[in-house]
């Protein structure tokens, strides 16, 4: 019997029951922080028992001048099946921050079509917590997957539409950098990368719909939602390139929000691109 996931977030005990469960595939999407240095771990590197990593590197388009950027559907298609991930794979996605390159990677799905993938609530950090089964990561490599992608164009926003959108206002734009780097008194961490904000926009650190490594509760989602946004219009969520904009979007889905989407170049093609308006 094929497994399902019926939420967009999973607990780790939930994980646990499954784990050794034929059709679930497991992925450690792990990328450095923003702005972190990097510096080799004092700690050697553990995941999940039975986990893959998931290179978002590899999964975005490496020929685009900016980083974490969505590759063309048919490409998405040939890596994901490359990669042994098949129509009725049930995924769950995890990074060892607890909440932050994974939801990336349930956006990405979520974008191609495939629905059947829920983050881990809380990440490495909370199974480890719990002193659930881990091992050191090897090459495991899954046979060629039959993976098919739908792109859902409505779910992506590009640089002209976020635009139009300062003009028409038909969403409500919600950016998910700390409120330093919304207002410019403190640096981007990407080199030649402007301060400020888009016009028009809110803004909503993610960390604010995080409870330390976990997501907070549906109800306190709806409320922070609620008051960001008190029109209901559809949103739209920024970020720097792309990665905690998905972490708004996996709290917007858990609050029960379905129109919202990703602006996919950020504030790094903003900040970047000739006479664009910025705020301050």
């Amino acid at each position: 019997m094929a497994l399902k996931v019926n939420t967009p977030l999973v607990s780790v005990d939930w994980l646990f029951q499954y784990l050794d469960h034929k059709s679930l595939l497991i992925l450690d999407a792990t990328i450095p922080k923003v702005g972190s240095k990097n510096i080799v771990q004092a700690e050697e590197k553990f995941q999940i028992k039975n986990a893959l990593f998931f290179d978002l590197n590899f999964f975005s388009d490496a020929k685009a001048p900016l980083p974490n950027t969505i590759l063309p559907e048919n490409e998405f298609e040939a890596k994901a099946a490359e990669f042994g991930i098949n129509t009725g794979s049930c995924i769950v996605v995890y990074d060892d921050l607890g909440m932050y390159s994974s939801p990336r990677v349930w956006w990405m799905f979520h974008l191609m079509g495939f629905k059947n993938i829920a983050v881990l609530d809380g990440g490495f950090k909370e199974w480890k917590a719990k002193n659930y089964p881990t091992e050191k990561p090897t090459n495991r490599k899954l046979k060629l997957g039959n993976f098919k992608a739908n792109y859902q164009s409505q779910k992506v926003k590009f640089t002209n539409d976020v635009l139009e959108n300062i003009e028409t206002e038909n969403s409500v734009l919600l950016d998910a950098r700390s409120e330093g780097r919304f207002f410019g008194t403190e640096p981007e961490p990407r080199k030649d990368v402007k301060g400020g904000h888009i016009p028009k926009s809110i803004s909503l650190p993610h960390t604010d719909i995080l409870s330390g490594n976990k997501m907070k509760s549906t109800v306190e989602l709806r409320s922070i939602f609620q008051t960001k946004n008190t029109q209901n219009k559809p949103m739209i969520f920024s970020c720097g390139s792309g990665i905690t904009a998905s972490v708004l979007a996996l709290g917007a889905e858990i609050a029960g929000i379905k129109n919202h989407s990703v602006y996919d170049g950020s504030w790094t093609e903003w900040g970047t691109t000739a006479n664009l308006p910025i705020d301050i």
